[in-house]
């Protein structure tokens, strides 16, 4: 049996990567998408990687790099990491910022997921895909207006997605982290004393929200889950 393989989006920087490292020192192969060669550069060049400039809102661009990787048959898990989360209120948002925002974090998603499924579906593939939404998708953040829209979107579509292949044996979950300690969220400041609001006193570390992702991709420690959002909050967001 061959390497595994899975796609990690968003691989050129703070969790994406985070998530990278994890699949490949699990002994998984992967393909690492980002819109930033020099973000994918700092992936150590090393066998069972794969890296690709690759703009996910572009379908077409998503497919190709699919197929240039050579890797169908061993295609078992794809995570949508690629997110962008600029801040926008009632009072500044634009039509611009509102497109742009939803045709990364959305449709985005949406394009990673339905090209890998494709993949798994035409090689009988039992694989999973891993979303990633936010805990600002169940939260009301004022200065969030369209981002927290874009991950409620995502939520809502993993349900959908869950429900449309379930019957592939395809699992489709996402997780919703809070904060989490990259250098996006730090350079935002909002992160500055978060930790005062959560019940266990800090953000967390890309790794601790790797080791959800690792368990959804692999299907090793829930392999009967699925159309579920995980919150990963430190308890800022107890249900």
């Amino acid at each position: 049996m061959g390497k595994k393989w899975t796609i990690v989006t968003g691989a050129g920087s703070g969790m994406g990567q985070a998530f990278a490292r994890r699949f490949i020192a699990a002994g998984w192969g992967v393909l690492a998408m980002d819109l930033s060669p020099e973000g994918l550069a700092a992936l150590s060049p090393q066998d069972g990687l794969i890296t690709a400039v690759v703009d996910v809102a572009d379908r077409a661009a998503v497919a190709r790099a699919i197929k240039e990787a050579g890797i169908g048959p061993d295609l078992h898990a794809a995570v949508t990491a690629a997110g962008i989360f600029p801040p926008t209120t009632l009072a500044d948002y634009t039509e611009e910022k509102f497109t742009k925002i939803m045709s990364v974090n959305v449709l985005g998603t949406l394009n990673v997921a339905a090209e890998a499924i494709s993949v798994m579906q035409s090689h009988g593939t039992k694989g999973a895909i891993v979303t990633i939404s936010s805990a600002d998708a169940f939260t009301a953040s004022t200065g969030q207006l369209v981002y927290s829209a874009s991950k409620a979107a995502v939520v809502s579509l993993t349900r959908v997605l869950a429900a449309t292949v379930a019957a592939s044996d395809i699992t489709v979950n996402g997780i919703a982290p809070g904060w989490v300690n990259t250098p996006g969220n730090a350079a935002t400041g909002r992160m500055v004393g978060a930790e005062k609001h959560i019940p266990l006193g800090r953000v967390a570390q890309p790794d601790e929200i790797g080791q959800w992702v690792w368990t959804l991709a692999s299907r090793e420690g829930a392999p009967f889950v699925t159309g579920e959002t995980i919150k990963v909050t430190g308890g800022e967001l107890m249900s």
